[in-house]
């Protein structure tokens, strides 16, 4: 039986003020033995305050992005250990954003995903498809390019220490969301794919789904058997709409 994970992402919103606040209802509203995950990825810069708030509670916390450089001259970038120094425990990979403003290519992510893993890092890798590729009938062949990128580099064993995120770029802030029905046939996609090298790994893989993701659509989405959980963005900025996704999460 897979634990259900719920995973909120800032994107780059916040500050030191309306951090306090989101963190300090997140954690009123969620303790210990929850039957599902609740994490947050937030902008570098308030990883120490999210660090100093959620330590020793049942709410974990991550990056959005990570260098794929252990160290050196790379101004600007960040590196996998300097994220364990804050107590990161996730690391978004290859979100659909980074692909399309940032340029980041397959073996871009694929590296980024393998830095995480080799510091200790989980990456939650994320695949989807444009709504043109949706359109054109080659939504399978794209994930498969984008898994097949980490397959290559980092070996079927590394997802046993990973998160896989599908989210549509078609349904991201637009307000659209794949239905259950939809996001549950790539899921299932997803880990048939894995379990031709695999089938021990991707059956305890967590899958989430992303892509305007709500207290009103989660329960249905949750329900489907590839479904773990959810990669939640402009809600999860919302403290009760995100403690109801997880609280979905947990039915």
């Amino acid at each position: 039986m897979r634990t259900k994970l719920v995973m909120g992402n800032w994107k780059m919103h916040g500050n030191l003020q309306t951090n306090e606040v989101l963190l300090a209802r997140l954690l009123a509203g969620w303790g210990e033995g929850r039957a599902a995950g609740l994490a947050v990825c937030v902008p570098t810069p308030y990883l120490a305050q999210t660090q100093n708030l959620l330590r020793g509670s049942a709410i974990g916390w991550g990056a959005q992005n990570v260098s794929k450089h252990l160290s050196g001259a790379y101004t600007g970038e960040v590196s996998a250990s300097m994220l364990l120094d804050f107590g990161c425990q996730y690391v978004l990979i290859g979100h659909s954003e980074r692909r399309a403003i940032y340029g980041e290519t397959d073996s871009v992510a694929a590296a980024k995903f393998s830095a995480a893993l080799s510091a200790g890092l989980i990456p939650v890798l994320c695949v989807g498809e444009t709504l043109v590729e949706r359109e054109s009938g080659v939504t399978e062949e794209v994930i498969a390019r984008q898994l097949d990128a980490v397959l290559e580099l980092a070996g079927t064993q590394g997802f046993g220490r990973a998160v896989v995120a599908y989210e549509p770029v078609w349904a991201i802030g637009t307000g659209k969301t794949a239905s259950p029905e939809q996001a549950q046939a790539v899921h299932a996609n997803i880990r048939q794919r894995l379990a031709e090298h695999d089938a021990h790994l991707a059956a305890k893989l967590q899958l989430l789904y992303g892509g305007s993701v709500k207290a009103s659509n989660a329960a249905e989405l949750f329900a489907m058997p590839d479904i773990d959980g959810a990669l939640v963005g402009g809600a999860s900025l919302v403290a009760e709409e995100f403690l109801a996704i997880g609280q979905a999460a947990c039915a």
